[in-house]
């Protein structure tokens, strides 16, 4: 599983290494944060249908507190509202990223994809599809230090998403390793984890293949 988060996640796309030196223009950076919003957005929407699969109070507990991080306890709080300010610092504006007029077809498949993939398999397939979150708490170091550096034009307060997602991403990963190390005891679910977990690399990569093949028009 440490291996397939090191070699396929999405750190290594051209566009995330382009990002990260500092070569994005400013349309390039703004269409990235609409589009990576309709992935955000759906992210309690999957942990929703992962909680229902569990039988165990206390997994669903758990789990729950990640759809809260998400969406907060209150309006104005939670991982949502942190990337809606993400884009008004960087000049979106949030009525926009809401109607999603801006998302890509590819990223829209993408999405759907991930969100049917939870709905569908098993609770250790949709587990250990989650366990991209072994490699955000490096992602997201590397991108606040980027964007400090080479996106200054973006207010400072619009990186706290990035933020809170370094000590989120560590707990989270931690307790769905757990999980899966838990649940797959036999070869073929072990392959199912592994399998699962590439899929959600491809997610984030088709993802990206579509941001970066949009170019510079609108």
């Amino acid at each position: 599983m440490r291996d397939i988060a090191a070699t396929r996640y999405h750190d290594r796309h051209v566009f995330n290494v382009r990002m990260h030196e500092g070569a994005l223009t400013p349309a390039e950076l703004r269409r990235w944060i609409a589009n990576r919003f309709h992935y955000q957005r759906h992210i309690p929407v999957k942990d929703a249908l992962i909680l229902a699969k569990f039988e165990d109070p206390a997994l669903r507990r758990m789990w729950l507190r990640r759809i809260v991080d998400h969406d907060g306890v209150r309006e104005g709080e939670g991982g949502i509202e942190r990337w809606l300010r993400l884009g008004e610092a960087a000049g979106l504006d949030r009525e926009r990223l809401w109607s999603a007029e801006d998302v890509l077809p590819g990223v829209r498949l993408a999405v759907d994809g991930y969100v049917n993939f939870c709905r569908l398999r098993s609770p250790l397939e949709a587990v250990a599809a989650s366990l991209t979150e072994l490699s955000a708490p490096g992602i997201m170091r590397t991108r606040i230090a980027a964007f400090e550096h080479h996106y200054p034009w973006i207010e400072a307060g619009g990186l706290a998403y990035f933020r809170t997602r370094v000590e989120q991403g560590s707990r989270d990963s931690a307790e769905a390793l757990a999980l899966v190390e838990r649940w797959a005891l036999t070869r073929e679910e072990q392959e199912r984890a592994v399998a699962a977990l590439a899929f959600k690399c491809d997610v984030l990569w088709s993802l990206l293949d579509a941001v970066d093949g949009a170019g510079e028009g609108p």
